[in-house]
């Protein structure tokens, strides 16, 4: 016969109680031996441009910084191409473990999903974001045998000779190509664009003089400005540099909607357990928070900038819309 439910015995509901509790702790050890165990090997950091160029340089101090708080070293692998797609797609696909790790850019993740026809990944949904990591302002800069020295003058020479003066980027829809895209159309100039598998190799051609002009990441530029090689014409951020405190913004120069300020953030494939994830972000935002860091970064113009995650994802959404907008502003496609 069907009996009721009756409360356990005192001593019955003890016996259950003290399972419960090793069952509980049986169940949290798989988790506890994860983060305890993570990492046991060296953790590799993909940054999705060559080596040299501006992503490569903020890689590699926070590679470093990691290296530190983890106690096993953060290798850095450079996989270009398509504008760092590629080695984002890279990390995207990876085992979920913890063990492979992007530095993302906006031109991967903000503008990418606008102007790439294929894109291989969604950034919100096949990657764990961990936090952003640095902003840095670009500069436009030519070679000195381009006779301009304000843009100004760059302007005028522009539409003097029409379709003569080209200009080098990092790659089809990355940010330094949008920002010569953008100022074409805010300045009515016809200027030819020119691709690279990243901004390096860009660099080397507008210091040999290949290309004429490009908009890239302060840092790879500045030693050659400083030595004279390359011409600073106007910083494309809200305000000036402290490195180049005598070039005058965008905005100054009468293009206030010229702005490219650009950015990188450390992300992983999605599915990262979360006691790996929760050691990674306390390792990368303790590096970001260090005086050694920031002071790496500030020499070449980088603001550091440690986030949590959901910051993150709010801050990318924020550039999408961004990008998104400019990106079909100019009709922008790559294949």
């Amino acid at each position: 016969m069907y009996r009721a439910w009756a409360p356990f015995p005192k001593a019955a509901k003890m016996h259950f109680h003290n399972r419960l509790i090793v069952l509980l702790a049986f169940a949290a050890m798989p988790m506890l031996a994860v983060a305890q165990a993570y990492p046991s090997k060296p953790v590799r950091l993909i940054v999705p441009f060559p080596a040299g160029g501006p992503a490569d340089i903020f890689g590699r101090f926070l590679a470093q910084g990691m290296t530190a708080q983890l106690g096993q070293t953060v290798v850095i692998e450079n996989v270009s191409g398509v504008g760092g797609v590629l080695g984002v797609e890279r990390a995207a696909k990876s085992a979920p473990d913890g063990y492979t790790l992007v530095l993302n850019s906006a031109s991967t993740v903000a503008i990418a999903p606008f102007a790439v026809a294929k894109m291989p990944y969604d950034p919100l949904k096949d990657l764990t974001l961990i936090t952003t990591v640095v902003r840095v302002p670009e500069v436009l800069a030519v070679n000195p045998a381009l006779p301009v020295n304000t843009l100004a003058e760059l302007v005028a020479q522009a539409k003097a000779n029409p379709g003569k003066i080209n200009f080098g980027s990092a790659g089809s829809g990355t940010i330094t190509h949008l920002a010569g895209e953008l100022l074409k159309v805010e300045a009515g100039i016809n200027l030819v664009h020119i691709p690279y598998k990243g901004a390096a190799p860009a660099v080397n051609d507008l210091l040999g003089g290949q290309v004429q002009m490009g908009v890239f990441d302060l840092p790879i530029l500045l030693p050659h400005i400083r030595a004279g090689k390359l011409k600073a014409l106007v910083i494309t951020s809200g305000r000036r540099a402290a490195t180049l405190p005598d070039v005058q913004t965008t905005a100054e120069a009468g293009y206030p909607k010229v702005l490219s300020d650009n950015w990188y953030g450390l992300a992983g494939p999605a599915g990262i357990p979360q006691a790996v994830f929760k050691r990674i972000h306390a390792a990368a935002v303790a590096a970001l928070n260090s005086p050694e860091l920031n002071e790496q970064y500030g020499k070449v113009s980088g603001v550091s900038m440690p986030s949590s995650p959901e910051e993150y994802a709010v801050y990318l959404i924020q550039e999408q819309r961004k990008w998104g907008a400019v990106v079909k502003a100019i009709g922008f496609k790559a294949e």
